[in-house]
């Protein structure tokens, strides 16, 4: 097999991983696996599968040299083609799919050449996965915790601060959507180390130096950071949180394309959307350049809200001096799965794969 049909081969077998890998008419994604992947390390990720597993069933499958089939593993691992866990003593491997994935995890090897590529690439591939008729997201969005006071009832997982003093384990890394739009030159003035991972995401940013460790206190102050810098915090759709991308209008691919759609309310997992009390509200317009969506216009008589374009986030209630936004549960909206891989099944379910 020449190395054009190995990855031709990668891409297919990507693209039956849940989020998929689609073709494009330029074949971006092509280049991309080139960029990433040698011919040997796609033959290999392919005899992967998506469930964690040692070297020693790796090697039984795969027949390869247990210590030889370490080392390769090791050194995907570290380059972010696959998921490495470590758990009771023991090292486990997988391969992932490439958004929430193997994207995320080129953090210290994003270069302007992959960036460019990626940038290319993304459009297409959220319009194919929202073409495959996938309504279960990777990730919702929760209110910033000013807000919470004024919503009522809040569920557990949505109280981001109560579930991150829970975990043993944190990490925070930069934002890779904004290293990449600082590539391309499009230089973003938001913080850009806001990051989280929870868990065995933790642990893996860590081990390969993309993160690193924090104790609960400076998560705090950077959930902080980003309340005030007006950053939409976007935790795994779980009720136990895997990450946190707390993310910016001008660089995160979501809200970037999300806002030129003229319901972008509909393109996001969300449990909330605020209101204003017309008797309080004096039309300071002080909310209207925090919202990431532009959801809130000037009315007749007060500021509103366009419920079609309201994301839940809740960054405006923490700049409305009167105090007259709140924000009110959307009825109806189904509780998020419980765990990670619970997403990915209901995924993989509605992709048909």
């Amino acid at each position: 097999m020449n190395s054009d049909d190995i990855y031709e081969k990668l891409r297919k077998f990507m693209d039956g991983l849940p989020t998929g890998f689609p073709e494009t008419e330029s074949g971006v994604e092509i280049k991309i696996l080139k960029k990433l992947f040698t011919p040997e390390q796609a033959s290999l990720f392919m005899e992967l599968t998506f469930e964690l597993e040692t070297v020693e069933t790796i090697a039984n499958r795969t027949g390869i040299e247990s210590s030889i089939l370490n080392l390769k593993l090791e050194e995907m691992a570290a380059q972010g083609l696959l998921f490495r866990d470590h758990q009771d003593n023991m090292v486990r491997y997988q391969n992932f799919h490439f958004i929430v994935g193997i994207y995320e995890f080129q953090l210290n090897t994003l270069d302007k050449e992959l960036a460019e590529m990626i940038e290319e690439y993304l459009p297409h591939f959220g319009m194919a996965l929202a073409g495959a008729g996938v309504k279960t997201k990777q990730l919702r969005v929760a209110p910033v915790s000013s807000a919470l006071d004024t919503a009522s009832p809040v569920a557990n997982y949505n109280m981001i601060r109560e579930l991150i003093k829970d975990q043993e384990l944190i990490s925070v890394t930069n934002c890779i959507c904004r290293k990449e739009q600082g590539l391309l030159e499009n230089h973003c003035d938001y913080p850009h180390e806001t990051c989280f991972g929870f868990g065995k995401f933790a642990d893996y940013y860590i081990d390969n130096e993309m993160g690193r460790k924090i104790e609960i206190s400076e998560a705090m102050e950077i959930l902080d950071l980003a309340e005030e810098s007006g950053l939409v915090l976007s935790p795994s759709n779980t009720k136990e949180i895997s990450f946190i991308c707390c993310c910016c209008p001008c660089c995160c691919p979501t809200l970037r394309y999300s806002k030129f759609a003229p319901k972008p309310a509909e393109m996001f997992k969300t449990y909330y959307q605020a209101d204003i009390d017309a008797e309080i509200c004096t039309s300071c317009q002080e909310c209207f350049k925090r919202c990431p969506m532009e959801a809130i216009q000037e009315g007749q008589e007060t500021s509103e809200i366009n419920k079609d374009r309201c994301i839940g986030c809740g960054l405006c209630v923490s700049v409305c001096s009167e105090n007259s936004i709140s924000l009110q549960a959307i009825q109806g909206v189904e509780d998020p799965p419980e765990f990670l891989e619970d997403v990915f099944q209901q995924i993989r379910q509605e992709r048909q794969i």
